[in-house]
């Protein structure tokens, strides 16, 4: 089984049409538009391996739903049937059995439950809530049976046989059903620019093309400068951490289940799903002086986090990804001025790309850790300075992180949805539970306080907004191929070459075309590449020493001297227009 757990503000649906002829119809006023506010709900896909114990499963899905529910303290659960997250289901029967025998036991435990239609086309849209455990996707494994003789168990082994020519063949599979994706979708631009794929060998997890990985390096770069002109001092951490770490964070309690786990010499360790704890690892390995504070520590960290494959969505949910995390640590009469630093850099970077953005104060939830005087102080920071930098801003209750408040940036795309990537957590429990110190001027121990931040979010759902946004038109110093040199005949093949070295030596990304095709098919080639600019050589060009300058927009440019048009690019990729 695999459930998808939301924990919603409201959630509305509306049965449309029967999708199995062997449901039996609902009565008029279950055909209508129902709306449940404040409710955990679970999308759940019933599969064929719970079919041998329906009862195990059952109850499997019982605890887990009351273990989600008493975290983020919901006592109103929408049990709703979601076939999507899985290519096995079970039977139309075994699965209803299964939500109504879980419906009726969470009843009997003073759980509020509602049930969306089984066997119906149903419409439906929801508002989650922005905490940590507002989603959380899991697979349920109900209770085996075990085959026994007397007392002892008969463990049976079958023998793999492999047909190595169908695994190949499986494993290369990477279809893209375009009918359902927009012209525009990152998915749909990522393919036919060659700049990344997915394979069902790694769900969730990029890989990328040498097109891709350019974009993705030239973000980096841009990142690295600007936070080294910030003031950030950029540091790496462990992927694979000791669970004793987590224990301390608080994510093994409140987030094991979305976390990969292995061993060594038994020894449990997680794979990192965040960077926090090891930044704080970083900042305990030796003293600190208030002098040296504020401190501000970047890392562009890749975490893995588990998500059910029904849920992935190309770059925009992934397992695998990287987040350009920073913490601060400061005393508490620079966090003003520190906080304000990081919304200019924000800004600063979504102006760069002319993304346009809405901003939210998320405050305490429900379920949180640390003195309500501290969170009382700490929103009242963050309120204190969007106001004092008249940001327009809405108050989002009740979706801080668990250890603090926060100010989240959300990112308009192309087709106007929302996706947060921004981010500050103002956080004054977590210095606690790690027990960080500086020495203050009169020789005597403090407590600092912490800044969580990011600003792309994730690298890999910001170049996915960035290509939606840009319908793959990137600008020059972002695109994987700058300049498509193409030559009138093979007559003016060693100009070509030469105008090729030169570009070469100035580190312009230039990819030739020198096939025996029309100019015409050569220009449609690179203007499908969405290649900025476009250089044709013939016997003119080649006798003046000069190249015809064609730009993405269709003007053209002739007699531009070679030396001229490398200087004008080299300064427009310096400059990052």
């Amino acid at each position: 089984m695999k459930i998808l757990a939301l924990h919603v503000d409201w959630i509305k649906f509306k049965p449309l049409k029967k999708a199995l002829k062997s449901i039996e119809e609902l009565p008029e006023d279950r055909k209508k538009e129902k709306e449940v506010k404040e409710s955990l709900v679970i999308l759940t896909a019933v599969e064929k391996v719970d079919e041998s114990n329906l009862d195990g499963s059952v109850k499997v899905l019982v605890d887990n739903i009351k273990d989600i529910a008493s975290q983020v303290k919901a006592d109103t659960i929408v049990l709703y049937p979601y076939a999507h997250l899985s290519p096995n289901l079970s039977s139309p029967s075994s699965a209803t059995k299964v939500l109504d025998d879980a419906a009726a036991e969470l009843k009997k435990q003073k759980f509020k439950v509602e049930q969306a239609p089984f066997g119906y086309y149903k419409e439906f849209s929801l508002k989650v809530k922005g905490h940590p455990l507002s989603e959380l996707s899991r697979e349920l494994t109900p209770s085996g049976r075990a085959e026994k003789s007397g007392k002892e168990e008969k463990v049976l082994v079958k023998e793999e046989v492999y047909d190595y020519k169908k695994l190949l063949h499986e494993i290369s599979k990477n279809k893209l059903d375009r009918e359902k994706l927009a012209d525009n979708d990152h998915r749909i631009i990522g393919r036919n620019l060659d700049l990344f794929s997915f394979s069902e060998v790694a769900p969730g997890m990029v890989f990328w093309h040498n097109n891709g990985l350019l974009i993705y390096n030239e973000l980096v770069n841009f990142w690295r400068e600007e936070h080294k002109k910030a003031g950030y001092k950029e540091i790496s951490t462990p992927f694979v951490l000791d669970k004793k770490l987590w224990q301390i964070s608080g994510h093994w309690e409140k987030y094991k289940e979305n976390i990969f786990l292995t061993k060594y010499e038994g020894r449990d360790f997680a794979v990192k799903p965040m960077n926090c704890p090891g930044g704080m690892l970083v900042y305990k390995n030796s003293p600190k002086s208030y002098k040296e504070l504020p401190l501000r520590v970047g890392e562009l960290g890749v975490v893995h986090r588990q998500e059910l494959s029904g849920v992935l969505a190309g770059l925009f949910r992934v397992i695998k990804f990287t987040q350009d995390d920073a913490h601060l640590f400061c005393k508490e009469d620079q966090l003003e001025d520190e906080i304000s630093g990081i919304i200019e850099l924000i800004v600063k970077f979504y102006k760069k790309f002319g993304f346009e953005y809405n901003v939210e104060l998320s405050t305490r939830p429900e379920k949180r850790i640390g003195d309500e005087k501290l969170w009382d102080k700490a929103e009242k920071i963050l309120e204190n300075v969007l106001k004092k930098k008249k940001m327009a801003f809405k108050v989002n209750k009740g979706d801080g992180a668990f250890y603090g408040p926060k100010i989240d940036f959300h990112l308009k795309d192309s087709l106007g949805r929302t996706w947060q990537c921004g981010t500050i957590q103002l956080d004054f429990a977590m210095p606690e539970r790690f027990e960080l110190e500086y020495t203050g001027e009169d020789n005597r121990q403090y407590r600092p306080v912490m800044l969580h931040r990011v600003v792309f979010g994730s690298l890999e759902r910001f170049i996915g907004i960035l290509l939606e946004q840009t319908n793959g038109h990137l600008p020059t110093w972002l695109a994987p191929i700058q300049v498509k040199l193409l030559n009138l005949t093979d007559d003016n093949m060693k100009y070509a070459q030469k105008v090729e070295k030169l570009l070469n030596e100035a580190n312009i990304r230039v990819e030739t075309d020198y096939k025996a095709e029309t100019v015409q098919n050569k220009i449609r080639n690179a203007q499908l590449q969405k290649v900025p600019y476009m250089l044709v050589v013939g016997e003119k060009e080649e006798k003046a020493g000069t190249v015809a300058v064609r730009t993405q927009d269709g003007k053209i440019k002739y007699g531009v001297k070679t030396a001229d048009f490398i200087e004008n690019i080299c300064k427009e990729i310096k400059d990052r227009k």
